[in-house]
């Protein structure tokens, strides 16, 4: 069986490998000490302070098992190859809808880093998926579960 890649800008790297390492370090220690308090309570069959404390642990190492993972997969993309003006991974995208001219921005990411709210959106989204390889200038049609739109690209820069 394949194993996944995990697409990703180096500071996305960076970053995971920062929350691993705080995860291992700190919470992991927190959370043993939470246990060592909630057993001192006595019968754990009722005791919620350790049936809270078991299961953030188990959700803590979970997510130490996934950032290994994606840690270990990941492949560092390297933009410096290509057209300046070509969407690719890490570059920050403006389009305008077409026609209401209306302008929004995005950096494309792999999905390990994507985050919303910062306007990071993942390589494997529909915004992602319709507008990599395309360049300024281009008209677009987007297909998202929502309905679609056209937009045309009016800047692509280095995002990171």
């Amino acid at each position: 069986m394949d194993q996944k890649v995990y697409p990703m800008t180096l500071e996305g790297k960076e970053k995971l490998e920062a929350e691993l390492e705080d995860l291992k370090v700190n919470k992991r220690k927190e959370i043993i000490e939470r246990i060592k308090i909630a057993r001192s309570f006595g019968d754990l069959s009722e005791n919620s302070e350790y049936e809270s404390a078991k299961d953030e642990q188990a959700f803590v190492e979970g997510r130490i098992s996934n950032l290994e993972n994606m840690i270990r997969f990941a492949e560092i993309i390297d933009d410096r190859h290509v057209a300046s003006d070509e969407v690719t991974l890490g570059r920050k995208i403006t389009f305008m809808e077409l026609p209401d001219g209306d302008e929004e921005s995005y950096t494309i990411v792999g999905s390990a880093e994507a985050d919303p709210m910062e306007f990071k959106i993942s390589n494997d989204s529909p915004i992602a998926q319709a507008l990599l390889g395309k360049k300024i200038g281009d008209k677009v049609t987007i297909e998202t579960p929502g309905g679609s739109f056209d937009v045309e690209i009016t800047k692509v820069e280095q995002a990171l």
